[in-house]
């Protein structure tokens, strides 16, 4: 497994060998080594599990946890196919703001690793397009935000020429700069201090 530091600090791509033969194929999704040589420890103690089902144009985000509690994410795509938006939203990080994207699907079955604080967002560019989600804190609706994707002020380049489809929450979520001006973006020191925080056995 090979690792790619993305645009946004501390956010990783992740990308597994692939073993055909004439049964099938076998992957590993996850692989503790690869994890621990990007970032000098393991994946962070899973509390949930989940995974989303979109029809294609199906667009979700720009979602982020509050901090705290934080949500660290360890997402892939065993089905189908989407463009994975990471996006920066801790207050005095230094790439605060910047984004990046992986392209995931089940063929190269990439992973992408969220720290706390740094946003998520998708694209299903395929129908039944599966997202696989290890997650380091249970949902709590509660905590779960979202910003508008389609805030000029982060400029995520979304598929041209692909009717979107949203949910209610994420057509009415606020931009960038109202969310910071709400108090609602996460603080980069304690997003650091929860990423690093050690191990539970």
């Amino acid at each position: 497994m090979k690792a790619r530091e993305l645009a946004v600090e501390g956010a990783f791509e992740f990308i597994p060998d692939v073993f055909p033969d004439e049964r099938g194929e076998f992957v590993s999704h996850y692989q503790e080594a690869a994890f621990i040589a990007a970032l000098g420890r393991p994946l962070f103690p899973v509390a949930q599990a989940s995974q989303s089902r979109s029809r294609r144009g199906v667009l979700r985000g720009v979602h982020f946890t509050r901090t705290p509690p934080g949500c660290a994410k360890y997402v892939h795509c065993p089905q189908g196919s989407a463009l994975d938006f990471v996006v920066d939203l801790r207050v005095g990080s230094p790439t605060f703001g910047r984004w990046d994207t992986v392209a995931l699907d089940a063929t190269d079955y990439r992973g992408v690793y969220f720290p706390p604080g740094v946003g998520h967002a998708f694209v299903a560019l395929r129908d039944d397009t599966l997202i696989s989600y290890l997650l380091s804190e249970s949902y709590s609706p509660a905590d779960e935000l979202a910003l508008s994707p389609f805030d000029p002020e982060i400029g995520l380049k979304l598929p041209a020429g692909l009717p979107l489809i949203q949910s209610e929450r994420d057509r009415a979520a606020p931009t960038l700069s109202e969310a910071r001006a709400a108090g609602l973006l996460p603080d980069h020191a304690v997003c650091r201090e929860l990423q690093q925080a050690p191990r539970v056995s």
